[in-house]
């Protein structure tokens, strides 16, 4: 069942949108060659408890981390360790989860360590790229479909493909709410979109082939070619006339 949100829960979930993007923007500058990734999730998860948020993905179906944080060939659910060292050249994903006052903000973003190469960066710009086309459709009367294709269609046409398995979502007093958002879609198809609905919309690219497979943790996803990954998350609301994000300061 989709939620429509009343204005007081779309307020609600700026407030836990705007904890989001401040826990992101504060990790990008401690994002450098010879950090631990269980550092950047200890900070992550100091900045958000002292905003009076709280970091939803901490046990989660039994995840153990306050933040999924995947590096080069995964593409999602990388747990934090303090074994796994940032290096030059790496790009790595940072996907939180804030819930403040009962309600949610879910966003992720790539970023590069130290210098990267070309390849690094183009596949950083690559998602976020999807994630601009994607929203552009967002609106009362889109279809949900419309949203997956755009997502598709951007990665395909840098001879990118996309998972099938991992999704967006609506969102809302839970992490996941329908709808599901697929990264590959068919225009005119799916749940249509009406104002107050709220979303998470989640380009997930690979850079090359989509098969990927799960790592013996039961939650780390990686391409299974060893290719770069990258993802770029926004939560964002339906409006009258076409949607504001929430997880944007």
């Amino acid at each position: 069942m989709i939620i429509i949100k009343s204005p007081r829960e779309i307020e609600l979930m700026r407030e836990a949108g705007r904890v989001t993007a401040l826990a992101l923007e504060e990790a990008e500058a401690l994002v450098k060659p010879g950090v631990s990734t269980k550092f950047l999730n200890d900070e992550i998860d100091r900045i958000i408890r002292e905003q009076g948020g709280r970091p939803a993905e901490l046990g989660y179906y039994g995840y153990p981390a306050s933040v999924c944080i995947s590096v080069n060939e995964v593409i999602l659910h990388g747990i934090p360790s303090a074994k796994k060292i940032l290096r030059d050249g790496d790009i790595v994903s940072l996907d939180l989860v804030v819930e403040k006052n009962g309600y949610m903000g879910d966003a992720c973003r790539t970023y590069p360590v130290g210098i990267c190469g070309e390849r690094s960066l183009r596949m950083i710009s690559i998602a976020k790229e999807a994630f601009e086309h994607a929203v552009s459709f967002v609106k009362p009367g889109a279809h949900v479909g419309d949203i997956s294709h755009a997502i598709e269609e951007v990665a395909k046409k840098y001879g990118c493909s996309v998972p099938r398995d991992y999704t967006g979502h609506g969102i809302g007093s839970s992490m996941h709410e329908d709808p599901y958002i697929p990264c590959y879609g068919t225009p005119g198809t799916g749940p249509i979109l009406r104002e107050g609905m709220t979303i998470a919309v989640e380009p997930m690219i690979l850079e090359h082939r989509n098969a990927v497979r799960v790592l013996g943790d039961g939650w780390t996803v990686v391409a299974k070619d060893g290719g770069l990954t990258s993802h770029y998350e926004n939560t964002l609301v339906v409006t009258k006339d076409g949607y504001d994000i929430l997880t944007r300061r």
